[in-house]
């Protein structure tokens, strides 16, 4: 026959229930230890302090300021005895009044007249051969093709430049007077000095030219041309 195991004699099966009421009791009993006040009753004796107090001596010095320095000696005035022959330099005085017979001689001031834009101008000037187009826009866009092509058949590269492969546009401005003269002639921005100098010459070769207007009369203009010098 088999004996037969009694739950109620089996310990591991309350172990969980021990094991708190363990830990339960621990901390209660830590919580005690801490809180736990004791006091002893009488009156403490802390006995006699035998102390002396001296009194810090101080050091006390007497500094003496020193006396200000002297002033400095008055300057000594030195009289200088001046000759009194001295030459006089005697001024020739011209009067700038004028007489009643006086001839006063009029400078004529040359005025100088201003130079407009191409986009400010009601006419604006014509290249020879324009001149039969009807309207002003044929003739505007006949003066273009007109300077570009005599650019094109009087410009001559140069061979320094040609050798050393220098090219580029440069831009060329110039005054169209009011007798259709070619004046003033100038670089705008250059390339180089072997072109800028070839392009003015070429644009000082320009015909006259019918001068622009303003009001119905010739005024001056200014034109900037862009020359573009290019290697075949």
């Amino acid at each position: 026959m088999n004996p037969r195991k009694n739950f109620k004699a089996d310990l591991d099966a309350r172990k969980g229930m021990f094991l708190q009421l363990g830990l339960v009791i621990a901390l209660g009993m830590s919580w005690m230890a801490f809180e736990w006040r004791t006091y002893e009753g009488g009156v403490i004796d802390l006995g006699q302090l035998d102390a002396v107090l001296e009194d810090e001596e101080m050091l006390v010095t007497n500094r003496e300021t020193p006396p200000p320095p002297p002033p400095p000696p008055a300057p000594v005035e030195v009289f200088k005895i001046v000759d009194n022959k001295i030459d006089i330099v005697e001024l020739d005085l011209v009067s700038t009044e004028i007489d009643d017979d006086a001839t006063v001689e009029i400078m004529e001031v040359e005025a100088v007249e201003e130079v407009f834009n191409f986009v400010n101008v009601e006419n604006k000037p014509v290249f020879p051969g324009c001149e039969d187009l009807a309207t002003e826009e044929e003739r505007f866009n006949c003066f273009n093709v007109k300077t570009r092509q005599f650019i094109g058949k009087n410009f001559e590269f140069p061979e320094m430049a040609r050798q050393m492969g220098i090219q580029g546009k440069v831009w060329v401005s110039f005054i169209i007077e009011k007798d259709g003269r070619i004046t003033d002639v100038a670089v705008d921005r250059g390339v180089d000095k072997l072109l800028d100098e070839e392009a003015m010459r070429v644009v000082k070769l320009f015909p006259k030219m019918t001068p622009a207007k303003v009001g119905g009369r010739s005024v001056r203009m200014r034109y900037s041309l862009p020359i573009n010098a290019r290697l075949q």
